[in-house]
């Protein structure tokens, strides 16, 4: 882990960070002296569920996996976050704790950005508002998501929807699938390890999808949303 001295002229940086573009110069460079930039490797926990949350986090660039505790050495995937996206953003809004847990599935840049500084900006900035709510109502919806894939499907339609998950446009040109384990897959799932490699097999010998090593590659996309679908 790598830390960039707090409030550094470095200015934030990655693909998305025109989510930026709607601060006045002043607004800006107040948020760049409330920053402190991390870069973490690989495996590095960023924060941990349960623990104080005194800074909303922006992934600058990287993979960063986002999950819930659920029991001891039991956890389910929640979902990736990349280059653009703003994790702990609740803590704006009064929560003081982490209530999931995330980590760095890649070498990840993350700058950490004090809340009371953030939230002035906000609510002096109603476009800058609008368009950081709006990044976070989609999250909200992809929750919604995975409460009704864990609540109602089979383990074929979780490993489906899953499945359809990763292999978005966004994440397969990271090249997804190196950075995770089957266990990963599993947990993304909310399914057993062993349930997932058994499925995975399946869907190849259906001509769903093909495998090579680590790599997963989809061939019938229309196909694995009908078993998301049908659950």
């Amino acid at each position: 882990m790598t830390v960039s001295k707090k409030g550094n002229s470095e200015k934030i940086k990655g693909k998305d960070s025109g989510d930026f573009g709607q601060l006045f110069p002043g607004e800006l460079k107040a948020l760049e002296q409330s920053k402190t930039q991390i870069t973490y490797l690989k495996g590095e926990n960023i924060f941990k569920q349960g623990a104080f949350a005194p800074y909303v986090i922006y992934v600058v660039e990287g993979l960063v996996k986002v999950y819930l505790q659920t029991g001891y050495e039991k956890q389910i995937n929640i979902s990736l976050a990349q280059s653009g996206d703003f994790l702990a953003f609740s803590s704006i809004f009064g929560e003081n704790i982490h209530t999931y847990s995330t980590q760095a599935i890649k070498d990840s840049v993350i700058c950490m950005i004090e809340k009371e500084s953030l939230k002035k900006i906000l609510l002096q900035n109603p476009e800058f508002a609008l368009q950081i709510t709006s990044k976070n109502y989609n999250n909200e919806r992809h929750l919604f998501e995975i409460i009704k894939n864990v609540s109602y499907k089979q383990m074929r339609g979780k490993l489906a929807s899953s499945l359809l998950y990763l292999s978005q446009d966004e994440f397969i040109i990271e090249d997804i699938f190196k950075h995770l384990t089957r266990q990963d897959i599993a947990d993304f799932a909310s399914i057993s390890t062993e349930s997932a490699i058994k499925f995975l097999k399946e869907f190849e010998k259906e001509k769903i999808l093909k495998l090579a090593g680590k790599n997963i590659e989809i061939i019938d996309t229309e196909k694995l949303e009908r078993i998301s679908k049908n659950g």
